[in-house]
């Protein structure tokens, strides 16, 4: 009985805590006031924000203000949503509304299977709703982790080939500018995309291509964009050559880029021979097992 109450009277806490916390939000200091207003005037070349965000975003938006208020979510969690272009709410949104039905599952598969018959000790549905709900809670983060590595390979590859076209056109005689600017025109795709947008919008707040490059490069997560527009404004301010520096940084990013699908192919062939040892191992049971049945049953 004092578990139960105290598990009962922790629930409750719990739940008046989150009421509160959505009624009352925490107000912002001054610091992050401030700090809001001067990256709102900064310009942005990240991709545009995507509307169609689904259902679990639709439904889920009384906990975008709780949330928020406890400072979700993070940095390197915003940098992942800039480079999927997707809203911090709808994130907050889906992590709310997978939590409660993760948290309500368990309570209604307990009662499904009290009609038919079967008992269950409560400590287990209990049990149950904390890592639905936990597990609910974390899952946008994980998929929003992922599909934004998938989003960052993508753009190095496209990166790479974007280093030999800009060599191209300086090979060609033109300038820096020109030659970052005719090669942005010629690929396509979401990263070749990405490099235009910078490029139109240095043009247009009248500001170095270089600079707006780096930014793409730190708001994406992309160390190899910055490091590409650290060379780039050598040759812009002091007049450096960079050709050989470009020719070396695309070699560079091919030979990781097959270091790293290589090291992929491994991983993949490594994890294959569990399922064959495990089948191997299936196969020489079901051969000796008549053979031990029938040594142990004439003893």
């Amino acid at each position: 009985m004092i578990t139960t109450a105290l598990v009962l009277g922790a629930g409750i806490g719990l739940g008046l805590w989150s009421i509160l916390v959505w009624l009352l939000p925490a107000r912002p200091t001054l610091a992050s006031a401030l700090a809001a207003t001067r990256t709102t005037s900064k310009s942005s070349p990240v991709a545009a924000v995507h509307d169609d965000e689904g259902w679990a975003a639709q439904w889920g938006r009384f906990g975008v203000r709780p949330l928020a208020a406890l400072g979700l979510p993070g940095q390197k969690r915003q940098r992942d949503l800039q480079v999927l272009g997707r809203r911090p709410e709808a994130l907050l949104a889906e992590k709310a509304v997978l939590a409660v039905a993760g948290l309500f599952l368990p309570p209604v598969l307990y009662f499904a299977l009290a009609v038919v018959g079967t008992r269950m000790p409560w400590q287990l549905p209990f049990a149950a709703c904390l890592v639905c709900a936990a597990g609910g809670f974390l899952l946008p983060d994980l998929d929003t982790r992922q599909r934004a590595e998938q989003k960052r390979t993508a753009f190095r590859h496209a990166l790479s080939a974007y280093l030999n076209l800009v060599r191209v056109c300086l090979a060609g005689g033109a300038g820096v500018d020109g030659a970052l600017t005719d090669a942005a025109r010629i690929g396509q795709g979401w990263a070749f995309a990405q490099i235009r947008r910078a490029l139109t919008t240095a043009t247009l707040t009248r500001s170095t291509p270089w600079s707006n490059l780096r930014q793409l490069g730190e708001e994406l997560g992309v160390r190899e964009l910055v490091e590409l527009s650290s060379s780039v404004s050598l040759a812009g301010t002091e007049g450096a050559k960079v050709r050989a520096s470009l020719a070396a940084k695309a070699t560079a990013m091919r030979t990781h880029e097959l270091t790293e699908a290589e090291g992929e192919a491994q991983a993949a062939t490594e994890r294959m021979s569990l399922p064959v040892i495990c089948l191997f191992a299936g196969f020489l049971i079901f051969i000796g097992y008549p053979a031990v049945a029938t040594v142990l049953g004439s003893l």
